[in-house]
């Protein structure tokens, strides 16, 4: 073998190498953010969801009060840490529209969806 053909096929090698260890490296990246990627996905879907109610006019502090009072007379027993805007359902007009929040507690969560009923928001359904 000559000289040049040992020198690519080292070359080959190296190349190789270096291409399989990024592979590697990428791989084990992905894996160890995966979390964080699913925390900013759903971080971002409710500020989304929270934007649209802001720029519709809907007040959440007003919505979040009807929530916190369904679940009260609802669900009495739940106890639970966080209430978070996951859906707005902005339909055409007022009547329509909906509004689902999820109270988040230790042992479970609870659905609480609300319906817009003229100007005032009233609690349809608690699951």
């Amino acid at each position: 073998m000559s000289t040049l053909v040992v020198i690519l096929i080292i070359v080959a090698v190296v190349v190789a190498i270096v291409f399989i260890g990024g592979l590697i490296a990428a791989r084990r990246r992905d894996r160890q953010q995966a979390g964080v990627w699913e925390q900013h996905v759903a971080e971002a879907d409710a500020a989304l969801e929270q934007a649209r109610a802001l720029d519709r006019g809907w007040h959440r502090e007003t919505m979040e009060e009807v929530a916190r009072s369904a679940l009260r007379e609802q669900r009495p027993d739940h106890s639970y840490e966080d209430l978070h805007l996951v859906l707005v359902d902005d339909q055409p007009g007022v009547d329509q529209d909906r509004a689902h929040f999820m109270a988040v507690g230790q042992d479970r969560m609870v659905r609480v969806v609300l319906a817009r009923e003229g100007d005032r928001w009233v609690a349809q359904q608690v699951e």
